[in-house]
């Protein structure tokens, strides 16, 4: 029998050593290697592991049925999980603190619960009466959920290992459970990896839906090894600002349906409402008559988006002047204000500029560099931009504006919500021909970014101007 093994680990970030030290060389944290025992997978002349079995392997092709889904009743959830919860997958959701991560999953165990599921809620952070309480305020407490507080897994497995286990479980939150077996503190590195890959386990062997929530850190990644991100089915993330009523539901890894899809709920006092068309959300409050705004029409996963585009360039007195951004990536904007400078003649030396993406949406796409040309643009100029013209284009290091993914599902959405014109890449031909545009909207193609310098005459005239 091998005999165990001593290592060292990082509670940090997962990182293993040999022996002890200090200071962690993989994150820089000092005084988070912790001791920990793990058994030797191999003998020291490198044999193969004894007592092994024969795997068989099958074809690839094969008769088998795509896998049943179970339809939460909540339409914006569905959507990112990729249509509704698989038997014996696990979901990762993650977020800030009071984003509105349990009161989500507490409102999708009662739909499924009203729908004939059996559900179970295992709240390690709350009491039970903290839950009560919360399920009274949204008006679910007839909902026939089993709920119960708990933190010993060992507790909690012998629990849900039974011949009909839950169909659906909920662990609130990860990070507070416990292994008796290890010596950790709840919430460190090799716990959290412990517990999740048993009830992982416990989940796959019972074909229940096993939802797990994780804290996020400072830097907004979720707390824990990323070796758990690995784990598990699907990783959502709840993202929202505390100053607006909206909340975003992001999917970033998913073995059963679509990457980057989104959903959008709106938070009330009643809960999480879906918020089935969020581009009239996000311009609800947009006033088409001001300098430095512009409309983008963006794209989450498969849904186009439209959010309005802040900018505002003032003069410094600074010797370095500030570029701040809110919503979209700073090295990015840098990067677009050089192209104006070096391509089309447009001096911001001496310029703070300002940037903020309304409503609190965080956009990651290169096409927004078109939108965000025209509201800098718009903004130095004094000029507002048409209040019915939508944006979008990635704009190149020589000035080109370059084709985007899906260029007709963004005008449907923007001829939709009753823009009559849209600002654009040249569309590229196919079968030796251009497409039609989609009824209702008048796509205006540009090819350079001096062209979008054009429709702003106080912003090239400063070219000449300014040194």
């Amino acid at each position: 029998m091998a005999k165990s093994t001593v290592r060292y680990v990082c509670q940090s970030c997962g990182a293993v050593y040999g022996k002890w030290a200090g200071r962690c060389e993989t994150c820089g944290a000092w005084n988070s290697i912790a001791e920990e025992a793990a058994p030797a997978l191999a003998s020291p002349q490198g044999k193969a592991l004894a007592n092994g079995r024969a795997i068989d392997f099958v074809p690839l092709k094969g008769e088998g049925q795509p896998m049943p889904r179970r339809e939460t009743g909540i339409g914006e959830l569905d959507r990112v999980t990729g249509g509704g919860l698989v038997a014996g997958s696990v979901l990762l959701v993650g977020g800030d603190p009071g984003i509105g991560k349990s009161t989500l999953l507490l409102q999708a165990a009662a739909k499924l619960a009203e729908r004939g599921a059996k559900c179970a809620y295992v709240s390690g952070e709350e009491a039970v009466e903290q839950v009560r309480l919360r399920a009274r305020r949204l008006g679910l407490d007839d909902a026939p959920v089993d709920l119960a507080a708990a933190t010993n897994l060992r507790d909690i497995v012998a629990t849900l290992d039974v011949a009909t286990p839950p169909e659906v479980v909920i662990i609130d939150s990860i990070q507070t459970m416990f292994l008796d077996t290890l010596d950790s503190a709840p919430g460190t590195v090799s716990q959290v990896r412990a517990c999740s890959h048993e009830l992982i386990r416990l989940a796959k062997r019972r074909g229940f839906v096993l939802f797990l929530v994780g804290h996020v850190t400072k830097e907004g990644t979720l707390a824990g090894p990323r070796v758990v991100e690995h784990m598990v089915d699907t990783v959502l993330y709840f993202e929202g600002e505390r100053g607006h009523h909206f909340r975003i539901l992001r999917a970033v890894k998913n073995r059963f349906g679509a990457t980057d899809e989104i959903g959008v709920f709106e938070m009330t006092d009643s809960g999480l409402g879906e918020v089935a068309n969020p581009s009239a959300l996000f311009l609800a409050e947009r006033r088409g008559n001001v300098a430095g705004s512009c409309v983008f029409a963006g794209l989450e996963g498969s849904r186009p988006v439209l959010v309005e585009i802040q900018a505002l360039v003032a003069p410094s007195s600074l010797g370095t002047p500030r570029r701040a951004v809110v919503g979209w990536d700073s090295g990015r904007l840098s990067m677009l204000l050089a192209v104006l400078e070096a391509r089309c003649g447009i001096a911001f030396g001496g310029h703070d500029v300002y940037l903020n993406v309304a409503g609190g949406l965080k956009i990651a796409e290169p096409a927004a560099d078109l939108a965000v040309a025209c509201a800098v643009l718009s903004s130095l100029s004094g000029v507002p931009a048409q209040a019915d013209v939508a944006v979008f284009g990635e704009i190149g290091l020589s000035g080109e504006v370059r084709a985007v993914a899906q260029p007709d599902l963004r005008l449907k959405e923007a001829a939709k919500l009753g823009f009559a014109a849209a600002l654009m890449p040249r569309r590229l031909r196919t079968g030796g021909r251009k497409p039609a545009p989609p009824e209702g909207i008048s796509p205006h193609e540009i090819g350079h970014a001096q062209d979008v310098v054009a429709l702003f005459p106080p912003a090239a005239e400063r070219r000449t101007e300014e040194p």
